[in-house]
Formats: C-alpha cells, sequence, structure tokens
C-alpha cells in the first residue's frame, strides 16, 4: 500500500475543502465593512481621529489577510502531509 500518496490525497482533499469554506465566509465580511466604514466616517479622514485612521485602515486590510490566511493553512495542510 501507498501510505504517503494516500495521505496526501487526503491532505489536498481537505485542503480544498478548507479553500472554498474560507473563500465562502469571505462575502459575510463585505457587508459588515461597509457597515463598519460608514459608522466610523472612514470616507473623510480629515474629520476623525489617528485612532479612527488606524481602525478604519484595519478594517479594511481584513479581506486581504483573510485570504492569505485562508490560503496558508491550505498550503501549510498540503506540505505537513507530503513531507511525511
Amino acid at each position: 500500500m501507498n501510505i504517503r500518496g494516500q495521505t496526501l490525497g487526503i491532505a489536498i482533499v481537505s485542503a480544498i475543502f478548507v479553500f472554498i469554506i474560507g473563500f465562502l465566509t469571505i462575502n459575510f465580511f463585505f457587508d459588515e465593512i461597509t457597515v463598519f466604514r460608514a459608522a466610523m466616517s472612514c470616507a473623510t479622514p480629515a474629520a476623525i481621529s489617528d485612532g479612527a485612521k488606524l481602525l478604519c485602515l484595519t478594517a479594511g486590510a481584513t479581506v486581504p489577510y483573510w485570504i492569505l490566511l485562508i490560503l496558508s493553512i491550505t498550503i501549510g495542510a498540503i506540505a505537513a502531509r507530503s513531507t511525511l
């Protein structure tokens, strides 16, 4: 039996599952980020404080960070199984 090939196959299937679920959850972030940016008045940076500007930048970076997290988890799951 080829145990390494089987575990790599399971890792790839699991990674695809995590990838799909992760990208499906990104759709829930868009509405919340829009509401947050409207409530914090992020469109007018001259009218808000420096802390609020930083918070607006952090909220705007949520989606790219989430995408990087999903990709790193899926690649890490495949790489961890392929080195056995």
